[in-house]
């Protein structure tokens, strides 16, 4: 990179780019230090790019020159550290070319952590990937009260290569740094502590003194102590990582996940040597790079970030109205006062009510929010029994229960009574919009808002339209989705909208294959083994039997290609009230059995196809009739809205690259009737 950064002195102060090519670094001298802020160019995240690091490489060569007292490496964005690497730059990258890459970022970061004087992270909010990798580089890490720091390169089908493995398993328990790797879980503030992560914890008010802290030399530090001494010989890593293998295959096959085992056949290779170690990694992280495995989570990353685009702008809803304390209504209501909304939440009875709060606390509890953080999310959610909120909302979200006349009668009960410019929202999910449109207050402020079960864990939110929705509301229910940081898939009005359409054959197919004689537990764990987070029959427990009939009953017009006709023992069981998970009993009995949760050695492929396979089909329908506005956002709302085994890529990228799946569906069309039949737009997808 061209030297154009000589005209910048350490005594100098200065707000402005360091020099023209600087564009994602700020330098600042304060007194007998040097501060490097990370603010890179044209977004609101830091991550590091290989821009970033080729500044940071000149950068360094100055800071050296100048022989300060210390180095500080802070983050100028409000929002966090730095979210990890740039995937976009890597992604592409084969072979001697990744190498080459990894190679040239492992040097800039050896140079920081080569520096004569102290060097000193400041972290704060989201500290992951590639960022925490550079904080791991310096000598030592302040964290700032609510930090949360992680390596997620897992769930892309990788490990840690900016030199992570090496410095983390070297820095504290190497156990605990490999549970931290190998699950890719953020550690927070607290725990990080603990562990030795980070050598001081503050709040932003103190971080003067404690960078002077670190300095001078005075801050005490904590180290793995004999657990982790230990944990460095051969025989023990042996012994650690066998145990560490065998969890993992529960949890994630090496025949579906090969990263993880990568990661413990490296540290246990190599982790009593860090330069052999790190000269491993940049290997083990290349040759992972170009995996199918790798290549399809990368490939669900971009779809993350396509479904996000389609919710930009300004939603101008303040205020959040819930209509419903259910289970539904209560999750959508304490994370949209997480996310920052003020909101109101009726029901018909109190109890309800007093549970939504105890049920918000519990989320906020789980997500990590600090008291302060938690407190003011609770003073934003408000019960309102006598539904005075109302006539205030921005935005109304009925979520009572799947019933036509119940929820024409709460709309009519809105009419003159909304503001004006207000939306109206259902969140129902087997009951078509064109059959509430009517009784809406105003249909071109009416849409569907299909929130998924449990909000607080399931990023996708359905916005659903209908012939006469606005643009306008339509987009700004988008962005509303956004802004409380869930996923908007922009869908039509359709017998289960999008998800539900392509997901019910999956449940439907599951029910057939019981009346059959099927074996639940084999059914469940055929679905375990292709990769999906749950079995239908389980599935179905959890999701509620009741429900699972309500959707399929919604499904039985409409469609070309039918759902399996519904069994009538179910029917039975769901008015005996044995509903499921929730009423201890449904297909399983919870209280003397408990559903499977590790896939079948060797799965029986008719069962998988038969499971699958129409999920497939049913992708197609909807692309074909345009439900949803090309394949991606198919692909990416059935993932985030059901979890369907992400490192395929999605049902229709599935489809694709598996080619055979229009001939299996005529097979098994001749075998099992017409709910198999290869749906017309199979001919266009290739």
């Amino acid at each position: 990179m061209t030297d154009v950064l000589d005209k910048i002195t350490p005594d100098e102060t200065t707000d402005a780019p360091t020099a023209p090519d600087a564009r994602h670094w700020r330098k600042e001298a304060k007194g007998d230090l040097i501060v490097l802020w990370l603010d890179c160019a044209d977004t609101g995240t830091n991550v590091i790019s290989e821009a970033v690091l080729r500044e940071l490489d000149t950068l360094l060569d100055h800071v050296k020159a100048a022989q300060p007292k210390a180095l500080v490496i802070r983050s100028a964005k409000p929002g966090g550290f730095a979210a990890g690497a740039d995937i976009d730059g890597f992604a592409g990258l084969r072979d001697d070319d990744a190498v080459q890459m990894l190679q040239q970022g492992h040097t800039v970061l050896d140079k920081l952590a080569g520096l004569p004087f102290p060097t000193v992270a400041v972290v704060h909010g989201a500290t992951l990937g590639g960022g925490f990798e550079l904080a791991l580089a310096c000598d030592y890490r302040i964290g700032i009260d609510g930090v949360k720091l992680g390596f997620p390169e897992i769930q892309l089908g990788l490990h840690p290569g900016l030199g992570g493995t090496f410095r983390l398993t070297s820095l504290i328990d190497p156990t605990e740094a490999m549970q931290m790797m190998l699950t890719g879980k953020s550690t927070h503030d607290r725990k990080a502590k603990k562990l030795g992560i980070l050598d001081a914890l503050v709040p932003d008010r103190h971080v003067d003194a404690a960078i002077d802290a670190a300095a001078n030399g005075k801050m005490k530090r904590e180290h793995g102590g004999f657990r982790a001494s230990a944990l460095r010989t051969g025989v023990a890593r042996n012994l650690a990582a066998t145990r560490m293998r065998s969890e993992s295959e529960k949890k994630a096959p090496r025949a579906h996940f090969p990263a993880p085992f990568a990661l413990i056949d490296l540290w246990e290779d190599h982790g009593d040597d860090a330069d052999d170690m790190q000269k491993a990694e940049i290997t083990s992280f290349a040759n992972l790079l170009g995996t199918p495995t790798a290549q399809n989570l990368i490939r669900v990353f971009f779809l993350r970030r396509t479904l996000k685009s389609a919710g930009k702008g300004e939603d101008g809803i303040a205020h959040v109205h819930v209509i419903g304390a259910g289970a539904m209504g209560a999750e959508i209501a304490a994370w949209s006062a997480m996310q920052g909304k003020r909101v109101t939440i009726e029901d018909v009875k109190l109890d309800p009510l007093g549970s939504a709060i105890k049920s918000a606390a519990r989320i906020y509890d789980k997500k990590h929010l600090s008291g302060i953080e938690k407190r003011d999310a609770l003073d934003r959610l408000m019960p309102d029994p006598e539904g005075l909120g109302r006539s205030r909302a921005d935005l109304v979200i009925e979520a009572a229960p799947e019933k036509l006349d119940l929820k024409e009668k709460i709309y009519a009960s809105l009419v003159d009574v909304m503001k004006p410019g207000a939306i109206l929202a259902t969140n129902t999910s087997s009951l078509k919009l064109s059959s509430l449109v009517d009784a809406a207050p105003d249909p071109a402020l009416f849409a569907g808002l299909h929130f998924f079960n449990p909000v607080s864990q399931m990023p996708l939110v359905e916005v659903v339209s209908h012939d006469m929705a606005s643009t306008d509301t339509l987009d700004r229910l988008a962005a509303f989705t956004t802004g409380i940081d869930r996923l908007p898939a922009r869908v039509k009005d359709y017998p289960g909208f999008l998800v539900n359409r392509i997901l019910a054959p999956y449940l439907m197919e599951a029910m057939v294959m019981l009346d059959e004689g099927y074996d639940k537990e084999d059914i469940d764990r055929a679905a375990l083994a292709f990769g999906m987070p749950m079995g239908p029959v389980t599935l179905a427990d959890q999701v509620g039997l009741d429900i699972c009939l309500e959707v399929a009953n919604s499904m039985q017009e409409g469609l070309e290609t039918p759902v399996a006709d519904t069994p009538a023992w179910l029917r039975e069981k769901v008015e005996k009230g044995e509903t499921g998970k929730k009423a201890g009993k449904g297909l399983y009995d919870y209280n003397s059995e408990e559903a499977p949760d590790t896939p079948a050695d060797d799965p029986d492929q008719q069962i998988i196809d038969r499971l699958i396979l129409p999920m497939c089909n049913a992708a197609v329908e909807c692309l074909r009739k345009g439900v949803a506005p090309d394949a991606d956002t198919i692909d990416g709302a059935v993932i985030f809205g059901t979890g369907w085994a992400p490192f395929r890529g999605g049902p229709l990228h599935y489809a694709k690259t598996r080619r055979d799946v229009p001939r299996v569906l005529e097979q098994l069309a001749d075998r099992h009737g017409p709910r198999f039949t290869p749906d017309p737009g199979w001919s266009d997808l290739a």
